[in-house]
């Protein structure tokens, strides 16, 4: 079958590699669509994404959406009891807990922020945890998340960065009523507009550099929009702050918007190693800032969110068939090309 494949820093391949067997209890999901990444294209570029460092060809991809082909028959009664079986349209929770580990009560139910996860499309272990941007992939069938109906293959392969917006907006606290600034319109950010204002903000500011990204900010409800580009200035006072664009060059001005007491959560991913960041308003302003870190179960919320007529499909630029993944990377890495969601279409 084809895959997309990393093999080092600008070697992305579209090759065979070898079907996959289905397990006694697991599933085989023919894959319909896969959205690329920041990590996917930080592995493209340099072969590392964070912390993890590329060691071996790895298929790419976490965002995935497809139909259930296959099921082991030792996972058929459990995924006849949620209502699943060959043919059923799925999207798939891409991580997987490993080791026995102790971990503080306080973060037990926290399973994002388990010691150890392999999640699809990652270097973080070795051998390295494959990713779904190829025509079929075997899952354990608890991975499995059905799709609504009236929601598309296409929209389902957003569940997963909808879900990690909706985690980041967990993480400021209650925002009935608030002033929310996102600071960053990238996909992320943008579904973070959404997250924001299904949260109960009053009021949700997107701002970017990028007007075509604020263009669709904008379309996904964003109340007002600053062009920083334009010289535009960042909104005083804020309740709270959803920081996604992983400048460290953005904080400084991100902190002074926030309010005195307010809250400022970092979803966006910050450089590896130092960076020189201005942080001092976070004790002169009291601010807590806080980290968010993929999700936990919120995949599910997303999907329920779209099953109760949340429209996503601004966020999806351009769909690229796999065959041309290195062109579908290309614009996906490229803002000048007006892309935010870049899909693969993967059958």
């Amino acid at each position: 079958m084809l895959a997309a494949v990393v093999h080092g820093p600008a070697d992305l391949r579209v090759e065979e590699i070898p079907e996959p067997r289905c397990a006694p209890d697991g599933v085989i999901v023919q894959m319909a669509f896969g959205g690329i990444c920041g990590s996917d294209i930080a592995y493209w570029r340099s072969g590392i994404s964070g912390t993890a460092e590329l060691r071996e060809p790895l298929v790419l991809g976490h965002e995935v959406s497809g139909t259930v082909a296959e099921i082991g028959p030792e996972a058929a009664e459990g995924l006849a009891a949620r209502g699943m079986e060959v043919g059923t349209a799925v999207t798939v929770h891409p991580a997987t807990l490993v080791g026995a580990h102790e971990v503080p009560a306080s973060t037990s139910a926290r399973a994002n922020l388990w010691p150890e996860v392999r999640y699809f499309g990652s270097a973080a272990f070795l051998p390295h945890e494959q990713g779904g941007f190829s025509s079929h992939r075997a899952v354990r069938a608890d991975q499995l998340r059905a799709v609504p109906a009236g929601v598309s293959l296409q929209e389902a392969a957003l569940a997963e960065p909808f879900g990690v917006a909706l985690h980041a907006v967990q993480r400021a606290g209650d925002l009935h009523g608030a002033r929310v600034l996102i600071n960053g319109a990238g996909p992320i950010g943008a579904l973070a507009v959404v997250a924001a204002h299904r949260a109960g903000a009053a009021q949700v500011i997107a701002a970017d550099l990028s007007s075509a990204a604020l263009d669709i900010a904008a379309r996904l409800g964003a109340d007002e929009v600053v062009d920083i580009s334009a010289g535009q200035a960042l909104p005083q006072d804020v309740d709270g702050a959803i920081e996604a664009s992983g400048s460290p060059r953005a904080l400084g001005g991100v902190i002074a918007a926030v309010r005195r007491g307010g809250v400022l959560v970092q979803v966006g991913n910050l450089p590896t190693g130092e960076v020189s960041a201005s942080l001092g308003g976070i004790v002169t302003r009291e601010i807590d800032y806080r980290g968010s870190y993929r999700f936990v179960d919120e995949i599910t919320d997303a999907l329920a969110a779209m099953a109760e007529g949340v429209d996503l499909t601004p966020l999806i630029t351009h769909t690229f068939p796999l065959a041309d993944a290195e062109e579908a990377f290309a614009v996906a890495a490229d803002r000048a090309t007006g892309s935010s969601k870049v899909l693969l279409a993967l059958g």
